[in-house]
């Protein structure tokens, strides 16, 4: 059954490279994936909000509250290499549902965590849960599997964008859960997973009936029909490898890590800051909220940048807003307003930079090449911000938000200066092909 429906799959991409079957499958494939990722954002949204109060609920501490997001985000590590080898074996269709699959199986798993408090029990639910983000991030990836050099910028961009409802509906599915659970006579904290389990099998739903034919499958298909006398197997490389000889794909993986912790560790801490300097709930509320549209938001509008001005500029222009932020950060402190400014910087220099890395790791390296790369990509990214998270705290306590932003920002300049002092012969090779 799954030779036949790989089969299937490459007859469908027959068409050659560049023909009119290709820029009609991948506008289709860029639909697909923006209605997968509204339900995948959905139940992330909800996995963020709600994890940490059931943390908190069932350990009996609210010191393990944040716990939840580290479960989670070592859960998208972990299944980030995993998915993509999938992904090069049976294409993304496969891979994408079989993500949102395991990230169902999280939710369920929760809820009965909660049910029976068991503590343990839901750390290994939100580690499950953590696929859905890999998922997530991997979807991205899918959209340039077929795009041309000149719109793989905004095919991600869009796809990132789409982000941006599932994640400011998710948190606010608390009072509807408890509804649910009322009704299904579950704990109340565990009724908006109902809604994530749902979102998950729909997003699974919508990847294996719409990623037909497969991106992945037929991105390799066009590849072999342009080299014919090229027998190697695809995939049998190991992302490390791939990026231990290639500069660009090296310097866009860098700049996800970098970007990724350096957001990370002065957004987890920031409502802790406020909270101590006696901020409202709604000003803590609003802030995060705001840096979460900066975050997704304006991803075409970067995606477009990438395009048209070239992705080493857009990951320019992403370095000085998350350096602005951190800078901001490190002197204004003490102000909410500022404090506000700069988590809206911080969104927008993410969103600007992960775009733009993303479209050139997917443009430097060969077809065959892209799953294991991306994978080890997301992998790394993953490790960065659960590293970040996991050192914000103990910075917070020592240096307090000041210094943690102005660590942050000296991390942030020495990618700045890798990014200006770069070779000349490298940074014009990746402009040429960006």
């Amino acid at each position: 059954m799954r030779q036949q429906d790989q089969h299937a799959d490459r007859r469908q991409a027959h068409p050659g490279p560049g023909g009119p079957k290709s820029d009609v499958v991948q506008r289709h494939v860029v639909r697909v994936l923006v209605v997968a990722q509204i339900l995948g954002g959905l139940g992330a949204g909800a996995t963020l909000s709600l994890g940490a109060l059931l943390a908190a609920e069932t350990s009996g501490s609210s010191a393990w509250s944040g716990m939840a997001a580290t479960m989670a985000t070592l859960g998208a590590a972990a299944a980030a290499v995993p998915l993509a080898g999938l992904a090069q074996r049976r294409g993304r269709r496969v891979s994408l549902a079989t993500g949102s699959v395991v990230a169902c199986c999280g939710a369920l798993l929760a809820i009965t965590a909660a049910s029976l408090s068991l503590f343990p029990l839901l750390l290994v639910a939100l580690v499950l849960l953590g696929s859905g983000s890999a998922t997530g991030l991997q979807a991205r990836f899918a959209a340039t599997d077929l795009a041309t050099e000149g719109t793989r910028g905004r095919s991600l961009s869009l796809v990132v964008w789409s982000t941006t409802i599932g994640a400011v509906l998710g948190p606010n599915l608390f009072e509807p859960g408890q509804v649910v659970a009322g009704y299904l006579g579950i704990p109340a904290l565990s009724g908006g997973f109902v809604f994530t389990a749902v979102a998950q099998v729909g997003a699974a739903l919508v990847y294996s009936l719409g990623l037909r034919p497969d991106p992945l499958l037929m991105a390799l298909q066009r590849q072999a029909a342009g080299r014919p006398d090229d027998a190697r197997p695809p995939g049998r490389r190991r992302g490390l490898t791939i990026l231990a000889r290639n500069p660009s794909a090296r310097f866009a993986v860098a700049t996800l890590m970098v970007s990724h912790a350096a957001m990370v560790s002065l957004m987890s801490m920031t409502p802790v800051h406020l909270h101590d300097h006696g901020a409202g709930l709604s000003v803590v509320g609003l802030t995060i909220s705001l840096h979460v549209a900066g975050m997704y938001a304006l991803s075409p509008v970067f995606g477009w940048i990438a395009d048209r001005a070239g992705k080493i500029r857009g990951i320019l222009l992403g370095q000085i807003f998350l350096l602005a932020a951190l800078l901001i950060a490190w002197r204004g402190s003490e102000s909410e307003a500022f404090v506000t400014l700069s988590l809206i910087l911080l969104g927008l220099g993410w969103s600007a930079s992960v775009v733009s890395a993303s479209a050139l790791l997917a443009g430097a390296v060969e077809v065959g090449e892209r799953a294991p790369v991306q994978g080890t990509s997301d992998l790394l990214m993953n490790l960065a911000g659960a590293v970040g998270g996991a050192l914000a705290g103990p910075a917070l306590v020592l240096m307090g938000y000041s210094g943690l932003g102005l660590a942050a920002a000296v991390l942030v300049a020495v990618l700045l200066a890798w990014t200006l002092t770069r070779p000349t012969s490298a940074r014009t090779t990746e402009a040429a092909a960006a």
